[in-house]
């Protein structure tokens, strides 16, 4: 069981993981992110929110990786993935958001 932080490239997503510390903990953005931490597996490219299937994508995203916690850290990921709440939690996937 893993957990997604989003907004990689951003501080407050470091400071998430180190409390979060001990915890199988996968980062995450859409935005561009350093080549070598995506090839070494430290970081994983997410599906850009303009996507019309952005949902549906998180979603096998989540199920692939076997995560089962995201953390939401983006407005624009919060408010399309709250709507697919439910979806989400039929795969016992927890949204978390952090403001």
């Amino acid at each position: 069981m893993s957990i997604l932080i989003t907004a990689a490239t951003s501080a407050q997503a470091y400071q998430l993981k180190s409390k979060l510390q001990g915890q199988d903990i996968i980062l995450g953005d859409h935005l561009d992110l350093p080549e070598f931490m995506v090839k070494t597996g430290k970081m994983i490219v997410l599906p850009k929110p303009a996507s019309a299937s952005y949902t549906h994508e998180m979603l096998t995203l989540c199920l692939d990786k076997n995560i089962t916690q995201v953390y939401l850290l983006r407005p624009e990921e919060i408010e399309l993935l709250l709507k697919a709440e439910t979806l989400f939690n039929e795969y016992n996937i927890t949204l978390q958001v952090i403001a």
